[in-house]
């Protein structure tokens, strides 16, 4: 098989996605190839229709095929909560495993001074603009334990403080069914800075 060969071409081309190398890749154009090309011509398809047509929600920054997502336009939302999250996949997760009824804010990355990511690189002047109308009452910080996912959650509500709005931080620690012999050490050390009074 030559380097440029449409099949080497398409194989390479499954690189781009994450955690999938040249054995991957492979697996899957064979796949395709061999046992379900419908489902590639779908896949091609819908892939072309995504990349062109789903761009960022313009208020909170989520992935949307509109200028303003189904969430930001749902009256039903409750304008006082506002959730700072990472990432889109990061709103997905929280919609589907909690009844959350809030607002959201999409950073697309965190602080990270070191690869050039600054505040106006993840939106925090969109942010500010969203604080200054003064209907968010509540920022909850939903930003990954990291030291970057840290350091961004202390500089945001750092911002709230100046508005006079209340930031709270979601909770990190053991999680729920996880034995404490297993559960790494940062975890554990910040599952008891957390610790809170259990209620009688």
């Amino acid at each position: 098989m030559t380097g440029n060969s449409l099949l080497q071409q398409l194989m390479d081309s499954f690189c781009c996605l994450p955690g999938v190398g040249p054995k991957t890749a492979q697996r899957m154009a064979f796949h395709i190839l061999e046992r379900d090309r419908d489902g590639g011509r779908r896949l091609s398809r819908l892939l072309v229709q995504a990349v062109d047509n789903i761009g960022h929600c313009q208020r909170c920054r989520t992935l949307s095929e509109n200028d303003l997502c189904g969430l930001c336009t749902n009256e039903q939302r409750n304008d006082v909560q506002l959730c700072v999250v990472e990432t889109p996949a990061d709103v997905l997760a929280i919609e589907q495993a909690t009844d959350y009824r809030g607002r959201y804010f999409v950073l697309g990355g965190r602080l990270s001074p070191l690869d050039g990511i600054g505040p106006r690189e993840i939106g925090l002047d969109q942010l500010a603009g969203i604080l200054a109308e003064g209907r968010v009452e509540e920022l909850i910080l939903a930003t990954n334990p990291t030291v970057e996912g840290e350091a961004t959650a202390q500089y945001i509500s750092d911002m709230a403080a100046d508005k006079d709005i209340q930031a709270t931080r979601i909770a990190h620690g053991v999680p729920l069914g996880g034995e404490l012999e297993y559960v790494d050490g940062g975890t554990l050390a910040h599952a008891f800075v957390g610790r809170r009074k259990v209620g009688i």
